[in-house]
């Protein structure tokens, strides 16, 4: 395949941001691109070179023109939306998580395996270039055997309460993607899950059946142990470190500021506040993973983050809710859907 076009369903901050960097790749395409409420992205759409816009999804997958899709719709609708697009024979990047159910995402993997089409979880981490440093170190064995895993993740400041209520909660709308991360860097899978969570940010959290601050230990098949800690709320900024700790040493990313100038004075030392957010954050992963997708169908190369993969992470993310409600630790059934 030479050229690629491509449809946008949904134009949120994660759909625009995708368009957005879609239009600078040579040989694709955006034709068209749906929302519910799109008279609010009809100029912006425009402006960018975007031809079509509906509010009719079916309107992308009808389209025998376009040959690859963007989900980044409510994950309400993703495990639907997976389902019909591999049906009309188009290539899908989905966003993260592929659904709030296992057995509903199980489901949509199945199709995607006979229709024979191409299927990206946006799990954007995995293609920030220092955590794949840290990847590529472990699995080179330059850290020997790994022992220890530890993963800081924290929100510069709490969503709003319409968010709060419709995103599944802080293990699979947050710590997600701490559990994919965890998986990609050990290289291993979890066989045991152990939670514990309360309520210190905010109390509309707790109004509305939801945590806002958790401690996941995690239990290696290859004997190795992880700890993530998630806050909702750090006033610094946002907070994203890693560590994987081995026997003949250890690898860190640390976090990222808008400049590494340092000053010094009688008074103390400063530096610039951490990035404040994700999109700020993760700039270059998105970048990084919507050319590894797009490449993946132009070059038929294999994907780096597959439809497994999102299983994966919400079993553990199943098994952190469990944890939590029960107070227990939980063993791991593990599913494989390879090629997925």
């Amino acid at each position: 395949m030479e050229k690629l076009t491509i449809g946008i369903i949904g134009a949120g901050r994660i759909g625009r941001m995708h368009a957005e960097n879609i239009v600078y790749i040579p040989n694709v395409k955006i034709k068209t691109i749906s929302d519910l409420f799109i008279e609010n992205a009809k100029l912006w759409a425009e402006q960018i070179g975007i031809q079509n816009v509906t509010t009719n999804y079916q309107d992308i997958l009808n389209d025998p023109e376009i040959d690859a899709i963007f989900i980044c719709s409510p994950t309400s609708t993703h495990g639907s939306i997976i389902k019909e697009a591999a049906r009309a024979g188009k290539h899908i990047f989905c966003e993260k998580p592929v659904s709030f159910s296992t057995e509903e995402t199980k489901e949509a993997l199945e199709v995607v395996k006979e229709a024979g089409v191409k299927l990206q979880v946006g799990f954007n981490r995995r293609f920030d270039p220092n955590f794949k440093k840290v990847h590529d170190t472990v699995k080179e064995g330059k850290v020997g055997e790994p022992h220890i895993l530890k993963i800081t993740s924290r929100d510069p400041e709490p969503p709003p309460a319409e968010y709060i209520k419709n995103s599944g909660g802080l293990f699979f709308d947050m710590a997600i993607h701490d559990y994919d991360m965890a998986r990609y860097v050990i290289g291993s899978e979890v066989e045991e899950v152990y939670v514990q969570g309360v309520n210190l940010v905010d109390p509309i959290f707790e109004e509305l059946g939801d945590i806002d601050t958790a401690m996941t230990i995690l239990k290696f098949e290859n004997g190795a142990i992880g700890v993530i800690d998630n806050s909702r709320k750090a006033v610094y900024g946002y907070d994203q470190r890693l560590e994987v700790f081995g026997s003949k040493g250890s690898v860190t990313a640390q976090n990222e500021h808008p400049t590494n100038v340092e000053i010094s004075t009688k008074d103390g030392v400063y530096k610039d506040k951490l990035k404040h957010f994700f999109l700020d954050r993760y700039k270059d992963a998105y970048m990084i993973e919507t050319h590894a997708f797009i490449d993946s169908i132009l070059n038929d190369k294999p994907l780096v983050c597959i439809g497994n993969d999102g299983l994966q992470a919400e079993l553990i993310a199943k098994a952190a809710r469990e944890s939590f409600e029960t107070g227990k630790p939980i063993k791991l059934i593990r599913e494989e859907y390879s090629l997925l």
